[in-house]
């Protein structure tokens, strides 16, 4: 446990800038949350259900951060602004993964068993995202703020927008030290896609505008005649 703790603190100075001295880690609510989530989740493991829920159910209390005792979690986890965020029983939490303030790993409601989603490692999850069944979140990938995501996600890739969407993959390992959140926008990206087309319209209308005019023209230079 004292190491868990030790690497905990260097995780949170590695990858909160705002972190001045190393005595600040220990206000941190995500570093209270994922502590005592080690416990709980050592008496859910042994069958003390119900302690395991009542600690839990503290933690939430104090620091906002709600973890199912049941929830498998790796290495370095980071919930940065941790507010807000949930992680389902059945939930599988990767290395190295990043989580934003309101980020739900959940389930449907409609399955047994296995109903929450599997983050692979080195993932990061944006502020309100959800994620929502059960399924992998594939390595190296990031999901955008308030995204929904409801199905597979493969490796290396960035996802956005409601349902969420693949917007990029490549073979390129994403850096878990990557934390930038400025990701690609389907939605402004789908108006220029119409603004363009009704544009090509436009032009193409105005064609045939002058085409019919200069028919007309004819016809009447004819009738004259």
């Amino acid at each position: 446990m004292i190491r868990f703790i030790k690497e905990e603190m260097q995780v949170i100075k590695e990858r909160d800038a705002a972190i001045k001295t190393p005595w600040e880690v220990f206000l941190y609510p995500s570093f209270k949350a994922i502590i005592r989530h080690r416990i709980a989740h050592w008496l859910f493991l042994r069958k003390h259900y119900f302690l395991a829920r009542w600690f839990s159910q503290r933690t939430v209390r104090k620091t906002g951060i709600e973890i199912h005792p049941g929830a498998t979690i790796g290495k370095g986890l980071f919930i940065d602004h941790g507010h807000g965020v949930v992680i389902g029983e059945t939930a599988i939490i990767g290395d190295n993964v990043t989580l934003y303030q309101g980020v739900t790993l959940g389930g449907t409601g409609k399955e047994k068993g296995k109903r929450h989603p599997t983050i692979g490692d080195n993932v990061m999850i944006s502020a309100g995202a959800k994620v929502l069944g059960s399924f992998t979140v594939g390595e190296n990938s990031k999901i955008g703020a308030g995204s929904v995501v409801l199905s597979e996600v493969p490796p290396n890739s960035t996802v956005v927008g409601v349902p969420g969407k693949v917007v990029k993959r490549d073979n390129i390992k994403v850096p878990s030290e990557d934390l930038d959140q400025r990701l690609p926008d389907p939605v402004q990206n789908q108006i220029d896609h119409l603004d363009k087309t009704i544009h090509s319209l436009s032009l193409r209308y105005n064609e045939l505008h002058e085409q019919i005019n200069d028919k007309k023209i004819e016809n009447e230079d004819d009738i004259n005649k």
